[in-house]
């Protein structure tokens, strides 16, 4: 009887730890399971937040600064209309005046992203002296043509640069405007003006001086010049090809100076350090410099009179 009992003790505790095993197990199993989908939950959770981050992000609007000279406006502003639109949340800010009075700026700190420079010698000394041009980023787009233009029923005597002191009055871009150096270049070549070093010096003066005492309205840029003969302040003026424009009913070109007498007229551009920019800034002034060279880019440039045929 005493042995039945002690059986009878033993299957039972047997029992009972077969079953508090079998429990333990199915307890480790259910809590494996439960940290499992946690995780699972936890992940998807990062997954979503780090969607909603580049969501967000991708809606953000980056602003990028352009300074351009004056003569590149109005093809400018068509071509920041076409990079939009492949850029919905970039804002291109355009700051159009002359290459030396905006390289000045940027010398002097201004918020500036882009330069499009209508000379190469502004370009040089940002890029080589100031060392502000970003490495790799700087080519050469277009090429331009100065032209002797009078506004539409003149009836001026002028036929072209080498009597242009016969007009009455002649609008001309000061010496540091690339359009006005290009001018006095090209009449001291023709032997009209005297040599010198540096033909951006020349001044206004002199030049009237030099043409029989002419009225000369120094011009602050191209803009200016083109205005002034367009609406008939000046009987000629010299300005860009691509400045008649959209002016054909009001100006007549009376010559297209020769590139013998002035040479190539290269317009530069490239990304300028801005230490003010952030990352996105920064990442799409370079994707604008590189819209600039495309074929696009080319055709918009061409429908404007520039030209695209230019060793970069």
């Amino acid at each position: 009887m005493k042995k039945k009992s002690v059986s009878m003790l033993l299957a039972t505790a047997m029992v009972v730890s077969l079953l508090t095993g079998c429990g333990s197990k199915n307890n480790s199993a259910a809590d494996t399971t439960k940290e499992e989908t946690k995780t699972e939950a936890t992940a998807e959770a990062a997954v979503d937040e780090s969607n909603d981050t580049t969501a967000d992000n991708a809606g953000e609007e980056t602003t990028i600064t352009v300074f351009a000279a004056k003569s590149l406006n109005q093809v400018m502003e068509e071509l920041i209309a076409e990079f939009q639109k492949t850029h919905e949340n970039v804002n291109v800010q355009g700051s159009y005046d002359s290459s030396g009075t905006l390289m000045v700026q940027i010398e002097e700190g201004a918020d500036c992203d882009v330069f499009f420079s209508a000379a190469i010698k502004q370009m040089n000394q940002l890029d080589e002296t100031d060392g502000l041009v970003v490495e790799g980023t700087r080519h050469n787009v277009v090429n331009n043509q100065v032209c002797v233009v009078t506004y539409k029923g003149s009836n001026t005597k002028v036929t072209g640069l080498m009597d242009i002191k016969n007009a009455g009055s002649i609008a001309l871009a000061d010496g540091s405007v690339p359009v006005g150096k290009y001018t006095r270049q090209a009449m001291v070549n023709a032997g009209m003006l005297e040599k010198t070093d540096d033909v951006s010096k020349i001044s206004t003066t002199d030049i009237s001086k030099a043409l029989g005492g002419v009225e000369i309205n120094e011009c602050a840029n191209v803009g200016v010049v083109t205005s002034a003969v367009a609406e008939g302040s000046n009987e000629v003026g010299t300005v860009y090809y691509s400045d008649t424009y959209g002016l054909e009913d009001r100006l007549e070109i009376l010559e297209k100076i020769p590139y013998d007498l002035i040479g190539d007229v290269i317009y530069p551009v490239a990304q300028i350090q801005n230490s003010e920019a952030d990352e996105a800034e920064v990442a799409m002034a370079k994707e604008f410099v590189d819209f600039l060279i495309t074929d696009d880019a080319k055709e918009i440039f061409q429908k404007y009179y520039f030209d695209t045929d230019v060793e970069d």
